[in-house]
């Protein structure tokens, strides 16, 4: 059986609360043999890096989402320093900029409060890249609504912190542009969406060796299990239609995804 890993899972939340052993089972029965939990605020950190010291074939991505900055302290950086010290915190992040919805949708709000908010997510994104930069370590990265800056706000980085853009659906030409900079895009359930021929050009156009496999769990469950609680073992189903789309084995789509995993979170081989 080709194996494979879940390179981007949010195993901390309450969906899982009432199966997670049952879930992690499942995914090792599926032929995934690592799950990699990431931190959305300082306590969905910690409760990843929980999660990875309890199942051995799980690691953990310690950071703060965009879309949860104004609830961060204003030095996010001591924390995340403590945290990156663990032998199975194998990145930071997720972090990066996210505009899709902005204070000035809220009729209390106006422009200058979506300014401010904006910010706020570049100045804790840019902490976490200096922690990364720091620690040896690179970045999951968030963008929704916010490439172009997003982009702008890594240059500066350029040889000390790299980013595979999760959940990509960008055009071909963003993902080119991702790959000028060193980084790396993942992709999710989504490339078996009927709508989502984006995606799927995408994929055709990345080379093996430039993108990964993910299931952003306990969302975007691929084909034929859309609409419910997605999990790590699925990573099979959306591994079957990214193979097809490439025009390649599954084990040749194994071998080159967890090769990349591998290259890009050094730290997953520990545990």
């Amino acid at each position: 059986m080709p194996t494979f890993y879940d390179t981007h899972a949010h195993l901390d939340y309450p969906d899982y609360a009432p199966d997670l052993p049952e879930a992690i089972a499942r995914a090792e029965a599926a032929g995934i043999r690592r799950i990699i939990s990431i931190g959305t605020d300082l306590a969905s950190s910690e409760r990843a890096v929980q999660l990875a010291e309890k199942f051995p074939g799980v690691f953990a991505v310690i950071g703060w989402h965009p879309t949860n900055v104004n609830d961060a302290p204003a030095d996010l950086r001591p924390a995340l320093r403590e945290l990156a010290r663990h032998p199975k915190v194998v990145a930071i992040g997720e972090t990066g900029l996210d505009y899709h919805h902005l204070p000035s949708e809220k009729p209390e709000c106006t422009a200058t409060d979506d300014v401010l908010y904006k910010e706020k997510q570049a100045d804790i994104f840019r902490q976490q890249m200096e922690v990364a930069a720091e620690t040896g370590l690179n970045c999951v990265i968030h963008q929704r609504t916010a490439f172009d800056d997003t982009l702008a706000l890594m240059k500066p980085l350029i040889g000390r912190t790299r980013g595979v853009f999760h959940c990509f659906g960008e055009t071909v030409d963003r993902m080119r542009q991702v790959f000028a900079i060193g980084s790396l895009v993942s992709f999710t359930g989504i490339v078996t969406f009927k709508n989502a021929q984006n995606v799927r050009d995408a994929v055709a156009a990345a080379a093996l060796g430039q993108f990964m496999l993910e299931t952003d769990c306990p969302y975007l469950a691929p084909v034929p299990y859309r609409g419910k609680r997605c999990e790590p073992a699925y990573v099979k189903e959306i591994a079957e239609t990214v193979a097809q789309i490439k025009l390649c084995s599954t084990e040749e789509l194994s071998a080159a995804t967890c090769r990349t995993a591998l290259e890009f979170f050094p730290k997953l081989t520990s545990g």
